[in-house]
């Protein structure tokens, strides 16, 4: 049998162990008997071994004929785990907000894992042989664990880092909303995790985003042992990482470079609206799954089933989100009939679904069709001005990829609101965040400048590519930019409605240079500068919050 445990898969369970210990260190919480810990340490680890193996597989490959590829691939590696290991690090500076035990095994966990690491070596071993002697190479599954297991792996990173950031900036003693970026994260923690689950601002804009995701925190917290904040951690990081997934695998099938679209969704990862959507409890990063799901299945010609149950979460989730289905649909599809279809078939099962939403939960919120209940949202509403459009084109287009210093807000609630723009309220100024430091305006030039290089590429080429999807995510630009003219208080709010368009438009109109290597040698550089530049971002959410918690 050990003949099977080469020195690929030695390293492959090296790699594991480390993916297993992280991994651990969160399931400890919950399962911390020798038993469970030894149990979940052989699935676990056994489970990353098999998928880490397989990677390396593929370096094989890349060392033989493309030596190139797997040196920025390596490096991009290590600028991922630096990053991680640096997140961790900060935050630990923060022990009023930050336990990094919550994320270690210690003592006596240490020994059931040691035990169950070295009972996976022949459990390795034994899947190496069972996949070498029998048929399972042809096998669907297979096949797709194959195609798939670069996607998966990097996805797990910034699961890893959303996971993290969740555990901090939700946790209960932030009992009030609007602290950063003028998110309701204590109302939707309440509203997906407790049993009072009514909407106190009365709002019927998410006509039935409970019975979506309340079912999705039950069955995470049935996982694990019932803790429903955990699991509204887990769901939430979960949710940023499949966003992570499905770009590199629109980006994968779209120009078929496989090292250009890991670099594509590493940077969309790592982008502002990622991290904060990605790891805030709140609506906005299940709009931007359920947006990035559409275009996969309309990438892949899915079913019109497929596209109508999207197109009824995203409107369930939130009812203006489901004008991007629309917009999309109707692009890339280019048939009229199918379009009236399909948004026929969602405009007749909306409404009894949002029956049902208010009947599973009373009076959770007024019904979406009741008219009077918009009243409330003119506090939401300002009057479009030249300098609204100027500051939300740069929100748009620079903060939500590149952090910049957010605006520090001592104003009505306990602790002071980070933010990245503040609408004109009362007596008050328009404000906007800016970039002080050389190194922040260093890393918003070299984006600005991807972008310009991506719009005059798209401009050149626009007759010799099919730009359905690229005409798709320019008038979904244009739509939340004519929104958010005169709708929101903080427009970085509803930046992850925008950010997967516009770098899925930029991945595609640098398709002429993705196989180019000092192309993808200046996307690496790129990406290493946003982490570093967007960690600043978290730093500043944990100092700022640290001043009011003892």
């Amino acid at each position: 049998m050990m003949r099977f445990f080469n020195r690929r898969m030695f390293a492959a369970w090296i790699l594991s162990i480390v993916a297993a210990f992280v991994a651990l260190g969160f399931l400890k919480n919950f399962y911390s008997s020798f038993v469970e810990i030894l149990l979940l340490t052989l699935a676990l680890q056994s489970l990353a071994g098999m998928l880490i193996y397989r990677l390396l597989g593929k370096t094989k490959g890349l060392r033989k004929y493309q030596p190139a590829d797997l040196a920025i691939a390596l490096a991009l590696f290590i600028a991922l785990t630096v990053f991680v290991l640096y997140l961790f690090a900060m935050a630990s500076r923060f022990p009023s907000l930050f336990n990094a035990g919550y994320f270690l095994l210690s003592g006596g966990q240490l020994i059931p894992f040691a035990v169950g690491s070295a009972l996976v070596v022949p459990c390795l071993a034994w899947g190496r042989k069972f996949v070498k002697q029998g048929s399972v190479k042809s096998t669907r599954a297979y096949l797709s664990m194959n195609s798939l297991v670069t996607g998966v792996l990097l996805a797990g990173f910034f699961f890893l880092v959303y996971l993290m950031l969740a555990s901090i900036f939700n946790q209960p003693v932030f009992d009030v909303d609007d602290i950063f970026f003028d998110t309701d994260s204590l109302l939707w923690r309440r509203r997906f995790t407790g049993e009072f689950y009514p909407d106190y601002y009365w709002r019927s804009v998410h006509p039935f985003a409970l019975l979506i995701v309340r079912p999705l925190v039950a069955a995470l917290a049935f996982l694990l042992k019932g803790d429903q904040l955990a699991a509204a951690f887990v769901l939430t990081a979960l949710t940023g990482a499949v966003c992570v997934f499905l770009v590199w695998y629109f980006v994968k099938h779209t120009v078929g470079n496989r090292l250009y679209a890991v670099l594509i969704a590493t940077m969309f990862g790592a982008s502002a609206a990622q991290l904060v959507f990605g790891s805030l409890i709140e609506t906005y990063i299940f709009l931007t799954v359920t947006a990035l799901i559409f275009m996969v299945l309309l990438l892949k010609d899915a079913p019109p089933v497929a596209l109508v149950v999207t197109g009824l979460v995203t409107f369930g989730i939130t009812i203006s989100n489901f004008g991007q289905t629309v917009i999309a649909h109707l692009l890339v599809k280019r048939n009229f009939k199918q379009w009236v279809v399909y948004g026929l078939i969602v405009a007749a099962l909306v409404i009894p679904l949002t029956l049902l939403n208010n009947f599973v939960f009373p009076k959770s919120q007024p019904y979406f069709f009741d008219i009077a209940s918009y009243n409330g949202e003119g506090h939401n509403s300002f009057p479009p001005t030249l300098q609204r459009g100027m500051y939300l084109g740069r929100v748009m287009f620079m903060h939500s990829m590149v952090a910049p210093d957010p605006l520090i807000l001592n104003e009505e609630i306990p602790f002071l609101k980070v933010w990245m723009f503040r609408a004109a309220i009362k007596r008050d100024p328009m404000r906007i965040a800016e970039y002080n430091s050389p190194f922040g305006t260093l890393v918003a030039f070299i984006w600005l400048c991807l972008t310009a290089l991506g719009g005059v590429l798209f401009l050149k080429n626009l007759k010799r590519h099919d730009n359905r999807f690229p005409f798709a995510f320019t008038l979904l630009l244009i739509f939340n930019f004519a929104l958010h003219m005169q709708y929101g208080k903080d427009v970085f709010l509803y930046a992850t409605n925008w950010t997967y368009a516009l770098v899925l438009f930029l991945a595609l109109a640098w398709r002429e240079l993705a196989d180019k290597k000092w192309f993808q040698i200046s996307l690496l550089v790129f990406v290493a500068l946003l982490l570093a530049n967007n960690s600043r971002l978290v730093f500043t959410m944990l100092s700022t919050s640290a001043l009011h918690i003892k």
